[in-house]
């Protein structure tokens, strides 16, 4: 195939990278299946309901990770504007009655039959990258400076995302959108000035969508001071603390903790950072976030050593959705953010997830073996 016609073959790709990953990859399934039992007997009737789920996930996951690690990243460039229209297109359909799959309050998923409880907005962070890659690459930085040319398409593009994934409503993951948007717009030749105003304007929209939205609001009160509803708006958030506290300096021992005990919401996804600290303590939970680091570190590496602007800026884009939406779901979880319900990149249950971030991470690596640093 064309597509596998690669110009990226002049180095081996970044093994420290790829050893990491890894690492994560394998400790975020090690912690999952102990974090899962319990809810996955309770809701189920199997303790490795949600494993099991994740094993499958993984396996189409590596399959995607090969073929974009194989697949020349240039291609990515022709194919990024179809791909983002798709990525849009399947924002909406998860709103059609039948499709769309609803739960927890929200509307999120598609069931497609063959793959059901497919997640678009996860497609969308990687296709999103690819995009705005493409977009600031061909336009370049006189024009992306502009406001008309520049600011205005930018502003439009982010609109338009923010309405479909805030009526789903997801606020975690528009965050993370948003947050990838930036940075690349910021990489790809902002004026100082316009990036500014984007940053204050965002901040009010996101100070209305707290207002206008009551549990929302819970949540900021509850990051304030949990402990004035320890039963109710800061339920989670307490919970989530008395796991990390119980933890200590090494831990209550792996597969013992109690909080995973039906106390802890949502101990498969974006609590499953407080479940590591429970059962493995300070020491490890400490890798875990060393590992991410070590992982921005490469990652800004084979960015600044990429061969060309796009490769320079997918490899920002990629980077910075992931170790941004780590240090989200960590913060969130030891209460130096808001709760956001973001979850923890190739540790948390998600098999949309895991699949996008294997498919990106792919990406990445073709992109190493082009690096000069």
């Amino acid at each position: 195939m064309a597509i596998f016609k690669s110009r990226s073959n002049l180095n081996r790709p970044d093994t420290t990278l790829l050893i990491v990953v890894g690492l994560i990859l394998l400790f975020g399934l090690i912690m999952l299946s102990s974090a899962s039992v319990a809810v996955g007997f309770n809701r189920f009737g199997d303790g490795g309901f949600y494993i099991k789920r994740q094993l499958v996930a993984l396996v189409v996951g590596l399959v995607a990770f090969y073929f974009c690690y194989r697949a020349d990243y240039h291609r990515w460039q022709k194919y990024s504007f179809p791909l983002f229209l798709l990525s849009l297109f399947l924002l909406v359909l998860v709103f059609v009655p039948g499709i769309g799959v609803g739960g927890y309050g929200a509307r999120r998923w598609l069931d497609f039959y063959f793959f059901r409880s497919f997640q678009p907005a996860e497609l969308v962070k990687l296709s999103l990258i690819l995009y705005l890659a493409a977009w600031f690459t061909e336009r370049g930085e006189a024009v992306m400076r502009n406001f008309k040319t520049g600011v205005l398409p930018f502003l439009g593009l982010l609109a338009v995302l923010f309405i479909l994934i805030i009526k789903q409503p997801d606020l975690g993951t528009l965050l993370v959108i948003c947050w990838i948007g930036l940075v690349l717009y910021f990489i790809g030749g902002a004026h100082p000035k316009h990036f500014a105003a984007i940053i204050l304007s965002g901040l009010a929209l996101l100070a209305l969508a707290i207002k206008l939205a009551p549990y929302r609001l819970e949540r900021v009160t509850s990051f304030l001071n949990p402990w004035l509803d320890p039963q109710g708006a800061g339920y989670h958030i307490t919970q989530a603390l008395y796991a990390i506290g119980s933890g200590g300096i090494f831990g209550v021992g792996l597969g013992h903790s109690r909080q995973k005990f039906l106390y802890l919401p949502e101990v498969t996804g974006d609590s499953l950072f407080a479940i590591i600290a429970e059962e493995l303590g300070f020491v490890l939970t400490s890798l875990v976030i060393a590992l991410f680091l070590v992982f921005l570190w490469r990652g800004s590496r084979i960015a600044r050593g990429a061969s060309d602007n796009y490769g320079k800026l997918v490899a920002v884009g990629i980077t910075a959705w992931l170790v941004g939406q780590a240090f989200l779901n960590i913060g969130a979880i030891t209460k130096t953010l808001p709760l956001t319900g973001v979850p923890l990149p190739l540790m948390s249950y998600g098999g949309t997830a895991l699949v996008m971030t294997l498919a990106g991470l792919g990406i990445l690596l073709n992109i190493s073996k082009t690096s000069r640093v």
